[in-house]
């Protein structure tokens, strides 16, 4: 089993990883083209406790949310993230928001990054604690995007 799973096989993954005595960290994403940005949350996340688990959103649900995206398919979203030594499982969701795979999966930890204040991350009425990590400014695939269009 690779780092890519169902919610089905990623619940079943969690429940027996909190078992264990294992912290579960949650967050979320697009994660549409993997900049500096997101290495560095990425890792920080990682650093508050055993096993970050990424809720990615699908191309159903980015299209639905940021118009003309994504740049990249979910496959090759997921395949890029899973590289990363720090994550540990993706799954996929379709819904606009991860709310009900929160609810789910019952992380200890949901992290977001610094753009979004604590009492509007979604999900942190179920996570034990809540984090919202510092934002780089000037880095984001938004932003990125703009300076490809000026060249």
């Amino acid at each position: 089993m690779g780092k890519i799973l169902n919610k089905a096989d990623l619940i079943n993954k969690i429940d027996r990883l909190k078992s264990e005595g294992k912290r579960i960290i949650f967050t979320n994403g697009c994660f549409d083209m993997i900049h500096v940005g997101h290495v560095r949350y990425l890792k920080e996340a990682k650093k508050l406790g055993d096993v970050l688990v990424i809720g990615m959103n699908s191309d159903k649900s980015v299209s639905r949310i940021k118009p003309g995206r994504p740049v990249n398919s979910e496959q090759h979203r997921a395949e890029v993230l899973s590289s990363l030594e720090m994550v540990d499982y993706i799954v996929i969701f379709d819904e606009d928001t991860p709310y009900d795979l929160i609810k789910s999966i019952k992380p200890d930890v949901l992290v977001k990054g610094g753009d979004w204040k604590k009492e509007d991350i979604v999900g942190s009425d179920i996570a034990g604690e809540t984090y919202s990590l510092p934002y780089i400014e000037g880095i984001s695939t938004t932003s990125i995007i703009e300076k490809i269009k000026k060249l």
